[in-house]
């Protein structure tokens, strides 16, 4: 049975001195001298300048930041409402039926809200949904192999963890087309 994002976390917290010679608190302190403050410059910090694997670069990056799911739910933060207020409020609907439509996929479909954007997983990743700009929602996509085109863009520098984005700006472009990409890559993932 798949993991969910938060006891895959805890995993990795429970193997982190045994993996790397450090526990997350001594690896929080590493990170938090660095004074870095961006997740990505503190990712690039840990394995360039201590050889961390990305997983748990990543995972360190997002507890110092409080960034992940689990770090806002112990402080009682929706995520999803936090990336859907002020100028992006306009946005939200274009994020529900996204959620509506993958949610029928398959009982083990699962929504993971982070900071900036949600993840949305079978056994792995294979999607995510992100407000990126006030008038603007980018799905990334993980369709490996599969050529882009004009709408279905190769990821590029938008996120890594996907190969394709499709740019949003209002709910009618969440069509048919676009949940059979994000189907192919449901199915993919399991």
């Amino acid at each position: 049975m798949a993991k969910s994002p938060e006891e895959m976390a805890a995993a990795m917290i429970a193997n982190l001195k045994e993996k790397t010679g450090k526990s997350l608190e001594q690896w929080l302190k590493v990170a938090k001298s660095s004074k870095l403050e961006k997740h990505g410059a503190l990712v690039k910090f840990l394995k360039t300048d201590h050889e961390l694997t990305h997983g748990y670069a990543n995972l360190v990056a997002h507890k110092l930041l409080k960034s992940d799911a689990g770090s806002a739910t112990e402080s009682g933060t929706d995520l999803v409402t936090e990336q859907y207020t002020g100028p992006k409020e306009s946005l939200r609907p274009i994020y529900d039926k996204l959620i509506t439509a993958i949610s029928r996929f398959g009982s083990d479909v699962e929504i993971a809200p982070k900071k900036a954007y949600t993840s949305v997983r079978r056994k792995k990743q294979f999607g995510i949904i992100q407000p990126s700009t006030k008038t603007r929602v980018d799905v990334g996509i993980n369709l490996k192999g599969t050529k882009p085109t004009s709408r279905l863009e190769a990821s590029g520098s938008f996120n890594s963890m996907v190969s394709h984005r499709v740019r949003l700006a209002n709910a009618k472009e969440v069509n048919a087309e676009l949940i059979g990409w994000l189907k192919d890559a449901y199915n993919s993932a399991g």
